[in-house]
């Protein structure tokens, strides 16, 4: 039982048993009001006809006052009123009230009564006054009090009725849509566990707390499928592009064993270590990937003065640029600033620059360029290189990803997935411009003004 309270039903169901409680208090509340309300009317009208007799009567006596009775009775202008005047022995002088005479004088609540006329049985409610040498009693019947009392406590009743019906149709409806609604999410759940992660829970545009909801999971998953699709990617470049380095080193080591000059085997040794080294570097570029992309949460978020960053790469790098016959020129705005890891940053445009100067010929002008657009800076290596085709930009931020014309370049193709992981870690995008001539990578990251709080 505990458990039905917990679900959708039973909190509505419990709500629904609020509401009813509710009518309850109310209604017995506004019961007990008009009853007593009622009742005091009755006792006040009572009172005034007792008062309106005594005053015909005056100081005649029992008499006048008997008198008075039987004219209001002949005329019949009170019809809910019964009289009984009874001089001190109880014997009844004037009035077709019939009944005991109470003991005090006073109101009397239940007055059982019988009229002397038709016969008819029933409570009144009455007021006592003693008088010289007799009793006068003005009764009401309580018949109208007592049928009001039923229709009041017949309309609360069908209202509490009411309200639990609709109370508990609406738990049942609520429980119902609910249910449904769970049932689709649960359904892509389970389709996700059986391997289908491509399933999506439907929406239905409401955006109700349900739609919101499934859009949130829907892009939860979708970042699932694309983090178990980058995984799988990994796993099988890992798988391929290890393997030739892993066949050399291999082949280095047989030959090495089988070596009878020591000259010889010391030189393979040599070879076989530096491809050792070469492949803990790949593996290590492919642990700071995965640490960087695991970042976007836990990235420690210090002010970052761009442009004065953006100026140093430029001075770091100008002399390798000179060096090499190329040229590195510049268009860096003051005052442009982000928040992130300056240290990151370093790396993607050292990754950046480091690709300009190894995979463009000789004489190739490269800019780096930032800018503001909207609410985020804008940075963007570009060469008027060769570039690079349509096929090759859409997968070179992949790992172990490089272009045709740079595969006798050194490199191990994971400069880009490096800074696509610190754009994504510092809330930006990367993306390649141009096409088989130029090459632009640009890199955009949310803005900041230097002296934001």
């Amino acid at each position: 039982m505990r458990r039905f309270w917990r679900t959708t039903t039973g909190l509505v169901a419990a709500v629904a048993l609020v509401f009813v409680l509710a009518t309850v208090a109310i209604g017995a509340v506004a019961y007990e009001v008009t009853h007593e309300g009622l009742e005091q009317q009755l006792d006040h009208r009572i009172a005034a006809e007792t008062s309106g007799l005594l005053a015909e009567a005056g100081r005649e006596g029992l008499p006048a006052l008997a008198a008075a009775i039987r004219r209001r009775e002949a005329a019949r202008s009170t019809a809910s009123l019964e009289y009984l005047l009874a001089d001190e022995r109880g014997d009844a002088l004037a009035g077709a009230l019939d009944a005991d005479v109470p003991s005090r004088e006073g109101f009397e609540e239940l007055l059982a009564y019988r009229h002397k006329g038709s016969g008819r049985e029933g409570i009144a409610q009455a007021l006592t006054t003693r008088l010289p040498g007799g009793v006068l009693i003005v009764a009401a019947d309580r018949a109208d009090l007592d049928e009001i009392d039923r229709t009041l406590a017949s309309l609360f009743a069908s209202a509490m009725a009411a309200t639990l019906a609709l109370g508990l149709a609406a738990a049942g409806l609520v429980g119902w849509v609910t249910r449904r609604r769970l049932s689709r999410i649960d359904a892509t759940a389970q389709a996700i566990i059986e391997g289908d992660l491509a399933r999506r829970i439907p929406r239905d545009g409401s955006g109700s707390e349900f739609d919101r909801l499934s859009g949130t999971l829907n892009r939860m998953l979708d970042r699932i499928e694309s983090l178990m699709e980058s995984l799988r990617q990994v796993s099988s470049d890992v798988a391929h592009d290890l393997r030739t380095p892993l066949t050399r080193l291999y082949g280095s080591l047989e030959r090495a064993e089988a070596a009878d000059d020591p000259a010889v085997r010391q030189s393979l040794i040599g070879n076989a270590r530096e491809q050792a080294s070469e492949l803990l570097e790949i593996f290590a570029s492919l642990l700071r990937i995965a640490e960087v992309e695991g970042l976007s949460e836990k990235l420690p978020r210090q002010e970052i003065d761009v442009s004065l960053l953006l100026e140093q790469m430029v001075e770091t790098y100008r002399p390798d640029f000179e060096d090499s016959g190329r040229v590195l020129q510049r268009m860096i705005p003051p005052g442009l600033a982000t928040a992130g890891d300056r240290r990151l940053l370093s790396q993607a445009l050292a990754n950046l620059l480091d690709n300009a100067l190894r995979h463009t010929p000789v004489g190739t002008v490269v800019e780096l360029k930032a800018q503001v657009s909207g609410c985020q800076i804008v940075l963007a290596v570009s060469d008027d290189g060769p570039g690079v085709t349509e096929a090759e930009r859409i997968r070179l931020f992949r790992r172990f990803a490089r272009a045709e014309r740079s595969r006798s370049t050194e490199g191990h193709g994971l400069g880009l997935s490096m800074v696509k992981a610190i754009a994504r870690a510092h809330g930006g995008s990367v993306q390649i411009l141009g096409g088989m001539a130029g090459f632009t990578v640009e890199l955009r990251l949310p803005a900041r003004r230097p002296d934001a709080p």
